[in-house]
């Protein structure tokens, strides 16, 4: 006869999905349209039509969100957009904002 007591015990980890970030293109009236677009659709893989909207909204309102990611990939994608319009001389910003 054994005396040993088997028990189980179920251990429940609730992990939360990891916070989501907007990455904001704000308007200038120095970056040409052209380039913003050119960078919608490179960096941030949007279509033409896309692009357009992103860029008029931007123009009309002084800002977009172009992308929402998990953090690490969005601020990639921020820097090698200024990165991007650095190096061609233009003062295009990108912020990062998270999700509520």
């Amino acid at each position: 006869m054994s005396t040993e007591a088997k028990t189980e015990e179920k251990v429940s980890i609730q992990i939360d999905p990891p916070k989501m970030w907007k990455v904001i293109m704000l308007n200038d009236n120095t970056t040409p349209m052209e380039f913003v677009m050119e960078l919608l659709m490179k960096i941030f893989k949007h279509d033409e039509n896309k692009s357009r909207e992103l860029i008029l909204e931007i123009h009309n309102t002084g800002s977009s969100v172009v992308g929402v990611y998990a953090h690490e990939i969005a601020e990639q994608k921020a820097l090698d957009a200024t990165q991007i319009s650095r190096s061609n001389n233009f003062p295009l910003m990108i912020r990062l904002e998270a999700e509520e």
